[in-house]
């Protein structure tokens, strides 16, 4: 994969634990057997309520652990690594993953034999049930409903999608970069807090003419459920929140005005007569949250890239 001599170059694989101190060791052990040769790893905490610090030394002695005041989110969690990292390669993980050897290996393969990768997802498994495909690339968000779907998954892995292939959306739970393009693209945006921010992030780097790719030959296991489970008020929130925000962020007129005409006839008519007849009034309550916050920030500068 890399080539012979050639020293290998520093990756910083960053995750954040929020507390669950006992699944981001077992992270750390996985991190621990996987063969590649020159890695720092750095756990962001994001305020949980005991400091994991001690166990996670104790799991993986090397570890740089940063300790957050406050929750920032995925996005601001993550970009409190990236700043901290010193690798030439960053590599973000969900703590809920386990590597498998050659992981990091055939990512940085992609970047070496591709110079416009800015960023490289591997195949994703369900750890609960390996051989079962979670993630193999991603299709496009429809400009209607702003909602897409992951290739392949749940489908058994039978080789089916063994190439390496340009894909609209990285898998958040894992992605690696490069330091130098970060320089050029910037962070995470932290404005979503929780959902989309990875589908954002990724549209920045296309606008800056990098490619977001697949790799099949590198395996990562999620801790995922296969079976989805009843949502929270909280993930409601968030989901209506910012599937409207990256759509104002990202989807230039008219195909936003259609999505905003769906949304006003369709979405919320539709949700909204779902939670009341399930009696569900916490979830309606974030379901409208949600869209009032686009509300009240209408006239925010949100949109740094479409007209």
């Amino acid at each position: 994969m890399l080539q012979e001599n050639k020293i290998a170059p520093l990756v910083s694989i960053v995750t954040i634990n929020y507390n669950t101190c006992d699944v981001t060791c077992e992270l750390l052990a996985s991190i621990g057997k996987n063969s590649y040769p020159n890695m720092e790893v750095i756990v962001v905490d994001n305020a949980s309520v005991e400091d994991p610090t001690a166990a996670l030394l104790a799991t993986y002695p090397a570890v740089k652990v940063i300790r957050s005041a406050t929750n920032k989110g995925f996005a601001g969690g993550n970009n409190l690594g990236i700043v901290a990292a010193t690798g030439e390669y960053i590599f973000l993980v969900n703590n809920d993953t386990e590597f498998t050897d050659g992981l990091i290996e055939g990512l940085l393969e992609v970047f070496n034999a591709h110079p416009d990768a800015g960023m490289v997802s591997p195949k994703f498994h369900y750890f609960f049930h390996k051989g079962i495909i979670e993630y193999a690339g991603y299709q496009s968000v429809d400009v209607f409903t702003g909602r897409n779907s992951m290739i392949g998954c749940k489908e058994p892995d039978q080789g089916q999608y063994d190439q390496l292939s340009a894909t609209n959306y990285a898998h958040g739970g894992g992605m690696m970069t490069k330091a130098a393009v970060l320089k050029e693209v910037g962070l995470m945006p932290e404005v979503y807090f929780l959902y989309y921010e990875e589908f954002d992030w990724c549209e920045q780097f296309k606008r800056k003419g990098y490619k977001i790719y697949y790799q099949y030959k590198s395996l990562i296991y999620h801790k995922e459920s296969m079976s989805t489970g009843k949502n929270s008020p909280l993930k409601t929130y968030y989901l209506t929140r910012n599937r409207i925000l990256f759509m104002r962020r990202n989807v230039a007129l008219p195909n936003r005005i259609i999505f905003l005409l769906y949304l006003a006839l369709f979405t919320i008519p539709k949700n909204t007569l779902q939670f009341l007849l399930k009696r569900e009034r916490e979830h309606l309550r974030a379901f409208w949250k949600g869209i009032m916050w686009n509300v009240k920030h209408r006239q925010l500068n949100l949109l740094p890239c479409v007209a």
